[in-house]
Formats: structure tokens, sequence, C-alpha cells
């Protein structure tokens, strides 16, 4: 059977500025072929210059504000040295290292403040629950778990206080409902001082990982929901990538600290900051692009397109590249988003869930899709499937409590990676006003009915007001990436005014094609007065989909 795939025409690109022949080429045919640098808000190309933590004296500031524990705990914790010895012998210098470190933290602070430690990936079972024993044997005060590792194969041995003492479950036992609407996970960050920005932003390099697996990865090291980190945009898989993440109370040492565990994953550029980055906040992102295996009628094809390029510029569709905004297979991310737009979850849910014909290339994938769609074996299918199908897992992780509750299982998704839906879906409707503009007016003038950018509004004549670049729906600012006293960033965007391109407009030649805009569609937002707007309701009616209600329907 043939592998349907998502073509450029499924997602409403279908004009271009040039008329030239062009040419083709393979992309991303090595995840190096596709670079990927953000570029923040100040015109600032990221890049990951150092591993290192800030000097000492900064972390200090940040450790020394807990209280200190009793002189009897201080014994407790400080005559073990004999035993870091034959630790370091069960399990190898770098844990002994780390649960040194571990117990010298409890020893100079406030043992609240002290997140767990989580010791290298481990497959062996055995030698796992000799490493519980002696914990269990050694060490009273501590407590051990395992959690899932970095990889299918793998996992990790998590120690943390055991604070309620012996008859009690320890400060884990802490209903999750009391904690599970809080912005961030904040255990270990109570006694945080007030001197310290309560953010830790650094520059997350990966490579061929998107941001929700890295930082996934990250999360479980540290002990911490993937709710306390924030970043700008979500980046590529198949790519080398660096951007700026924001992490909710965690010393800049110990996130460091993590390279030498990390694979394919480094964190560096560390800095305390006030508040935490959330989608939108970036100038764009700076790409280097390698193409191989290029099909031109002939050199002279190649260099004219690229001069085009150069001189002319290019209509900036959301693209195939960008996976997951339209996905790849027979079912298109912007048909979930479509779905959940209508409140269709169980739909939405069968989507994410169901086989697609583009994971024929992946066996594991598609023997896990297929087994589900067969059985309905929840924890079977989830012993089967990728750890890095972040949405797919949590989703069933949540069916597996909660049988029947698709709202909930949807909900379970982390908000980054659920808005993508949305966004494709959005994404989608401007692709096709794109192509109609330049199909009935061209690319070369401004026309009756357009939407402009006017920074000054020399006019007077303000239509309207648009937010950044994710529009509406970041009106409720991501739960996963902010907290309540985080300003708020649509203030900031307050001057950046649309108008509607009048008879007036272009007898004075007030604007150029330069100044055209479309708006990402969603309530409150400007549409231009044109044919152009016509595209996104006759789509939306078409998809049974209100654009005054789309975005606040799926938050």
């Amino acid at each position: 059977m043939a592998m349907k795939t998502v073509e450029e025409s499924h997602v409403g690109i279908s004009c271009y500025i040039s008329n030239l022949p062009g040419f083709r080429g393979v992309l991303k045919q090595r995840y190096s072929d596709f670079i990927v640098n953000e570029v923040d808000r100040d015109g600032q190309v990221v890049h990951l210059s150092s591993l290192d933590a800030p000097p000492e004296e900064e972390q200090r500031s940040v450790q020394e504000t807990g209280t200190n524990t009793s002189e009897s705990d201080t014994t407790t914790v400080t005559s073990y040295a004999a035993l870091l010895d034959s630790f370091k012998s069960l399990a190898g210098d770098s844990d002994a290292g780390c649960l040194e470190e571990f117990l010298n933290q409890i020893n100079t602070g406030d043992d609240k403040s002290v997140a767990p430690l989580v010791l290298s990936p481990d497959s062996n079972k055995s030698h796992r629950t000799a490493v519980h024993k002696f914990f269990k044997g050694n060490f009273k005060f501590l407590v051990t778990d395992t959690v899932d590792g970095p990889d299918a194969s793998s996992k990790c041995i998590r120690v943390r206080l055991n604070s309620g003492g012996p008859n009690n479950n320890g400060r884990n036992s802490k209903k999750r409902k009391e904690r599970g609407d809080k912005p961030f996970d904040s255990r270990g960050s109570k006694s945080w001082p007030e001197n310290v920005e309560k953010f830790l932003r650094f520059h997350l390099y990966k490579e061929n990982k998107d941001t929700q697996e890295a930082l996934g990865v990250i999360g479980k090291m540290l002990g911490i929901q993937s709710r306390s980190f924030g970043f700008a945009g979500t980046k590529d898989k198949r790519a080398v990538s660096t951007q700026r993440v924001t992490v909710y109370k965690q010393l800049a040492s110990r996130v460091a600290s993590l390279n030498e565990r990390l694979f394919g994953i480094k964190v560096g550029d560390f800095c305390y900051v006030n508040e935490g980055l959330v989608l939108g906040q970036l100038s764009g992102n700076r790409f280097t692009i390698t193409l191989r295996g290029v099909v031109a009628d002939s050199e002279d094809t190649i260099k004219a397109s690229a001069d085009a390029l150069g001189r002319h510029g290019f209509i900036n569709y959301f693209g195939l590249q960008v996976l997951p905004r339209f996905g790849s297979g027979s079912v298109p991310t912007h048909l979930i988003g479509a779905a959940l737009f209508r409140g269709e979850w169980e739909l939405a849910v069968d989507m994410i869930l169901d086989p697609r014909d583009g994971d024929i290339l992946f066996h594991a994938i598609a023997k896990a899709r297929k087994y589900y769609k067969d059985s309905k074996d929840i924890e079977g299918t989830l012993r089967q499937l990728p750890r890095y199908l972040v949405a797919e897992r949590a989703v069933l992780q949540n069916l597996k409590k909660s049988p029947g509750n698709y709202v909930q299982a949807l909900k379970a998704i982390p908000r980054t990676l659920r808005m993508m839906y949305v966004h494709s879906y959005q994404s989608f409707l401007w692709n096709h006003a794109a192509s109609t503009r330049v199909q009935k007016y061209g690319t070369e003038q401004v026309v009756l009915g357009d939407l402009v950018y006017c920074k000054e509004n020399p006019t007077g004549k303000v239509t309207g007001i648009v937010g950044p670049e994710c529009d509406d729906d970041c009106g409720d600012r991501y739960d996963s990436n902010i907290e309540e006293e985080v300003s708020e960033d649509t203030q900031e965007e307050s001057n950046n005014y649309v108008k509607v391109v009048t008879a007036e407009d272009l007898n004075l030649g007030c604007y150029t094609i330069e100044d055209v805009i479309l708006p990402m569609p969603g309530s409150r937002v400007i549409y231009p007065t044109n044919d152009v707007a016509k595209v996104y309701h006759d789509l939306a009616d078409k998809d049974r989909i209100s654009l005054t209600e789309c975005v606040h329907n799926v938050k």
C-alpha cells in the first residue's frame, strides 16, 4: 500500500511569488542538515556558548537561605563517609558524587528545599533492586522509588527525603489534587530567597529531538513536571536547534550537572530572570539549511531562483516542514485541531491514537497503534509505545485512570502541545487566505480592503489592535509556562495597530505590499474587508466551526 502524505496543496499552499520553474531537493536527509537558532525579541541569535553555571557566589545566595537542620540531623547526615565509598562500588563514581552533593544540601539547608535526586539510567532490574536495598538498609531518612528513564529500555532510581518519618508515607504522599491546579510544580522551592529571581533561563541545544521530548527528559532527571518549563516556540524534531527555556525555581548548578548524563541534549548560558517564557516571545528563527540531491533544469535555474528569493522574498506560509504543525501520514494535525474546535473530544482522541499510514516507516509506533486499535489494552499499549510520543502516552495514561473521560484525557496533554493542534487549524486557514490574496491581487501592490500594519498610526483611524504571534489564545497566557505575577505581555503590544486600507490611503500611497498582513483567525481579530476575509469564514463554516468561538472552546 502506498503511503499517503500531506502535500502543500492539502494545507492551502497553492500560489508563489516567482513564476520560475524552481528546483527540487531533499530537505533534512540528515537531521544536521537543518540547523535552527532562535532569535529573541532583541534580535539576538541564540547559541549555546557555555555549559557552566553562574559564579559560585550567585549559587551560594540561593543555597544559604534555608534554615540549618538540627544538630542531631547534622550528625546523622555527615557520618556516612564509609557508606558513600560502598555506594561508589555499587553505583559508580558519578552517582556517588551526586549522592554526596545531595547529602550536603540536606546538611546545609532546609530539608524541604532539597529536590529529589535522580540516579543514572539503569536497565538492569537486579542492580536497581540492590540499590533500593542499599538505601533502605543504610539511609533511614531517605526513600527511593523507580521512575522512567530517558529511553524506553531504562529506568532511573529517584532518591528523596522521607521527611514524614518512619510512620509517614513521606511528603510525596500529599494528594496530587492539592497541587494539580498550581501553575508550576513547586516541590523543593518553598524556601527560595526573595532576592533571587524565580526563573532560571538557559539555552537548550538538542539534536533530533523535539522540544517537548527534550524537556521531558530534563524534567524527569530533575524530578519536576513539564509545567515548570517555559519556552517561546516548539522547534523541529529532525534538526539541530538552540532555543531559550525557563524553569521555575531551579539551581543553575543542578541543571548544569545534567550535561554529563544527557544524550543529544545540552544546557548552558544560565541566568536568573523575573519572568518565565511563553509562546510567541521571540522575533523568529534563523535557519541554516542543506539541500541534498538537488534536481533542476540547469544551474542557471538554481541561481535565478536563489536570486529571486533574495530580491522578492517569499510568502511566509506555514509549511509542511513545521511538523507537528501539519503532521504526516493519513491524519494531518489540523484535522485534530478542527475536531477540538467542534468539541468532538472522543473523535480527537481517536485521531491521536489511531494507526496512520505515515507510521509504516516506524515499526514500533505502527505496531503499538494497531495493537491498541484491535485490543483497547491501555497497559499493553503503553509498554509498546515509544516514550517520545508525549501526547499519545498522556492520553492513554489518563484513560487508564478515568475510562471514557475524553476531555480529561486531552487536558493531560501538555498545554503547549495541545495548543499546537489548535494552531495547526488556524495555520490551515491562514495558508488558504494567503494563497487567495496572491491569486486575486498579486504581490506588487496594496489593494482596497487589505489589512496593513501601522506602528505609528499616522491617520488616527485605528481599526483594531492585534496581539502577539499566538494571537487571542495568548490571553490565557498558557498556564504551563507562567504564573499569575507575570506581567501582561499583551500590554507591550498595545502600540502595534492594524487598519483596513481605504481609497484615501491608496491615493496617498501610504503603504506598500510589505505592510500587508493577514491575521491568525480567532475571536477579537480584525479581518480584511475584501474577498480574502471570505476565505476564513467559508472554510470554517464548511468544517462547522465558529471563528468567534474557536480559541476559547479548547482552552
